[in-house]
């Protein structure tokens, strides 16, 4: 817990807030002070649910929808999201956008067809690269852009490899855009997770996956969404103004 308001009286949008590491992003930046829209694609109770956890926390926050992956998406997205700020009779605009919704694709190039390439880039490339060509209208001189990525993009990781070629891409959407925004003052940070405990991921009811995933970080544990939160938090902070089209490995020393 924190008891500093470094986001007070700013606004910021999470992408797959509802769930995982995006509902612990939401709820982070909400306790500092956001107005947080937390986005969802399908899941209207999980987002509801965050909602009110960060009201019942006393911040505040609201649920946009839109699904990502398929045609029109970020416009359906900003226009929920300036839709619902003007519901609020909060004022129009954006400080902090982190894009962390994203799909995984366990499979071995083998057995990747085209239809799951193009989802998974869908979803994890094309939905962000667009979702930040229309929020630059929106955000404000001096704010910030997060994309969560994955530590797997360093490694070889081939049980994953689509997965990991869309996040590639987001690393260098990081590094373009914070050259082209630096004159904004916008900065832009990739926060890259290792293995993280989440309700989503299946393969850590395993006992056996579990500890080997823990075994792979230098602290012998799985991450926790609040680990990956704490350091998004940090970097949609002023503390962070002087860092920019930075990859931050997040993983808990995992690969050292």
């Amino acid at each position: 817990m924190t008891t500093t308001l470094r986001h007070q009286g700013r606004t910021a949008l999470v992408t797959g807030g509802s769930r995982g590491i995006g509902r612990a992003i939401s709820r982070r930046l909400a306790r500092e002070g956001a107005l947080v829209a937390v986005h969802y694609g399908y899941d209207h109770t999980a987002a509801e649910r965050t909602v009110k956890d960060i009201e019942a926390d006393g911040g505040r926050a609201f649920a946009v929808h839109a699904e990502l992956g398929v045609t029109g998406d970020a416009d359906t997205l900003w226009s929920a999201f300036d839709r619902e700020l003007a519901a609020l009779g909060a004022e129009s605009g954006l400080d902090i956008l982190v894009n962390n919704a994203g799909i995984t694709l366990p499979r071995s190039i083998e057995h990747v067809t085209e239809e799951d390439y193009d989802r998974v880039f869908a979803i994890n490339t094309r939905a962000p690269f667009f979702v930040i060509q229309r929020a630059l209208e929106r955000l404000r001189d001096g704010g910030r852009i997060v994309n969560i990525s994955s530590v797997a993009t360093q490694v070889a990781f081939p049980a994953i490899i689509a997965y990991t070629m869309s996040k590639g891409a987001l690393d260098t959407l990081t590094l373009a855009l914070a050259k082209e925004l630096g004159p904004r003052g916008i900065t832009v940070n990739t926060v890259a997770p290792g293995f993280t405990e989440t309700e989503i991921n299946p393969t850590l009811k395993n006992p056996e996956i579990r500890k080997a995933y823990s075994a792979a970080s230098v602290f012998n544990r799985l991450g926790a969404p609040a680990d990956i939160a704490d350091v998004v938090s940090f970097l949609a902070g002023d503390d962070a103004r002087w860092v920019t089209g930075q990859w931050i490995d997040a993983s808990g020393g995992v690969q050292l």
